[in-house]
């Protein structure tokens, strides 16, 4: 086999991923390496601060006689009604959720609109309708806002930003730098449901059972954990990416290592079968009201025990343990006993979901 005329080899022609790029593409939405790779050269450098440095869900802020939290998020999920939500819903749970991720109780929201020309009102109408329902629901209030209008075909109809504040009330400091060696890994509910949702509406997918997403504020059942005095190390919502980018993430910033076990994952039977017939791996798939939680394994079991009273989904089960080395890595182990390493996607296997 010969090499091409220009001089170049085979090998050196084949199209790898480049790993920084010219241009922003779908993939850099998607959570995984063009994320953080954007991350990592642009934002950090740019907006350098000690809060950033965490690698957390949110900022956790010093203020006269307190402790904050803040965070942000835009949602920009299409359709923007689907199976157990909607862009409302999924804007301020996604940053009640972010909040309740740092171990604090969110109180107040923002929430900005980017609107195109020619949407109906009676979506919005839906949309603000649904979004109260939601912070209604989760004890939250949306305090300010703001709306701008963008001409006809330059908006995709609607698409929702959010900020949230909320108050740390214990001395816990639950972000990856608390994560210790011989913590378990603990697991809310069955995963890969929201990204399914999306998918199956956006295509027009019909299934034996229909797919719902699983939506929900995780604040109370964090208020639960954090109110019996157990040793929250880590609390993460498994959003873009899933439950594997989450468990890569924390293992990056913690600079411990995890270890899972894959029949331990629930996974409820149609969200499988809609993986496998569209080649999707259910850890990678997001979620929307799930979360995992790190604490010393003596508590495991109470854990569990509450997460069982309090959060959406469920059964809550425990899925692994952290290591102390290597350092940075999560490892899987498989259905058929085997180990893999769980790395961070290369580009966006679900683009639009939140």
């Amino acid at each position: 086999m010969q090499n091409p005329p220009d001089g170049s080899s085979l090998f050196s022609s084949c199209p790898v991923p480049l790993p920084h790029r010219t241009e922003i593409t779908v993939g850099h939405g998607g959570g995984g390496r063009l994320t953080q790779d954007l991350i990592d050269r642009i934002f950090r450098p740019a907006f350098a601060h000690p809060a950033l440095e965490t690698q957390h869900d949110g900022a956790i802020l010093p203020a006269p006689g307190a402790r904050l939290a803040f965070t942000t998020d835009a949602h920009v999920v299409s359709p923007l009604f689907f199976p157990g939500g909607d862009i409302g819903r999924i804007a301020v749970c996604g940053t009640v959720n972010d909040l309740a991720m740092c171990g604090a109780r969110p109180l107040w929201l923002s929430a900005g609109f980017i609107l195109e020309e020619g949407l109906p009102i009676a979506t919005l109408e839906r949309v603000v309708a649904s979004m109260q329902a939601a912070a209604a629901a989760a004890g939250v209030a949306i305090v300010t806002g703001d709306t701008k209008v963008v001409e006809r075909g330059k908006g995709d109809g609607l698409y929702v930003t959010t900020a949230g504040v909320g108050v740390i009330e214990q001395a816990l400091t639950v972000s990856p730098a608390s994560v210790r060696p011989g913590d378990a890994v603990l697991l809310s509910g069955d995963v890969g449901r929201h990204g399914m949702a999306i998918m199956a509406t956006r295509e027009g997918l019909a299934f034996e059972s229909p797919i719902e997403s699983d939506c929900a504020s995780l604040a109370g059942s964090v208020q639960a954990l954090l109110q019996a005095g157990l040793e929250i190390h880590c609390l993460r919502d498994l959003t873009r990416g899933g439950l594997a980018t989450a468990l890569v993430e924390i293992a990056g910033a913690s600079r411990l290592s995890i270890a899972i076990d894959e029949n331990k994952v629930p996974v409820i039977e149609v969200v499988r079968g809609a993986c496998e017939i569209l080649g999707l791996d259910p850890l990678y798939v997001a979620n929307e009201g799930r979360f995992i939680c790190m604490l010393p394994a003596a508590q495991a079991d109470q854990a569990l025990e509450i997460l069982r009273r309090t959060a959406p989904g469920g059964p809550p089960v425990a899925i692994g343990t952290v290591r102390a080395a290597p350092v940075g890595e999560v490892t899987l182990r498989s259905v058929i006993g085997a180990e893999r390493i769980l790395d961070r996607l290369s580009g966006e296997q679900l683009p639009r979901i939140c």
